[in-house]
Parts: C-alpha cells; structure tokens; sequence
C-alpha cells in the first residue's frame, strides 16, 4: 500500500527494517485516529473505533455489518490491530534496537500486514460520529 511506502521507504533503503516497521506501525494508528477523529493509541484507540457490542455500534466498520459474518469479520479485525499493537508496535516503542531483533523478513511479514490494513481502512465505513 502506498501509504506503507510513504512513510518506511528511506528505512527500507537503508535495510534499518526496525524503524520501517515502526514507522508502519505508526501510520496505522495516524490512520484510524484521523479516521475516527479520536486521540488515544494502540489497543484503546482500536477498540474506540472499531469495537463492536449488544448496545455499541462502531465508529468505523470494514463491512457494513449487516450479517453475522460482517459483525465477526469486523471481531476478526479488532483482533488482528490488538494483536499486532500487542505483538510489534509496543515493543518497538518500549525497547531500545539492539534488544528487539528486527530481520528482514519478520519485516517484511509486518509490512505486508499493515499494507492490508490500510486497503481495509482505506475502504472503511463511518457509521457515527
């Protein structure tokens, strides 16, 4: 996705597959915040924008939740930004380089995750304000 490219490409060039990955990372968040119009991060800003409940109908959705499939899909998403904030971003913002091994193609593998993230974000729905 071009968004991914945009932000990691001198990184990349560089083979510094960290900060490419982080700075991924980050423009999901930039993404979803502007998106959403919201101000929090990770895990917390997920579940502000695209958590799904009985009584709670999300600010943004990646389908338009009108079957049983749509509604788990959009579980499925939930869970996949959760993860990947649980998994990468957070141990990229906490640890010092040199104790978090970045290789290229762990790099590669989270690069092309947030690249399907931003295609399902760029397709999105608001459903409220």
């Amino acid at each position: 996705h071009e968004d991914v490219l945009r932000v990691c490409r001198a990184e990349l060039l560089e083979e510094n597959y960290f900060h490419a990955v982080f700075e991924a990372m980050k423009s999901l968040s930039a993404k979803i915040r502007q998106m959403a119009e919201l101000t929090s991060d990770g895990a917390e800003l997920v579940q502000q924008a695209f958590a799904l409940g009985p009584d709670c109908t999300p600010l943004l959705a990646i389908n338009p939740l009108s079957t049983e499939t749509d509604k788990g899909e959009q579980r499925g998403f939930v869970n996949i930004l959760v993860g990947l904030f649980g998994v990468v971003r957070n141990p990229l913002a906490h640890n010092p380089k040199i104790e978090w091994e970045m290789n290229e193609q762990d790099a590669l593998d989270i690069l092309t995750t947030a690249s399907l993230i931003h295609r399902k974000l760029d397709k999105a729905y608001r459903f409220r304000k």
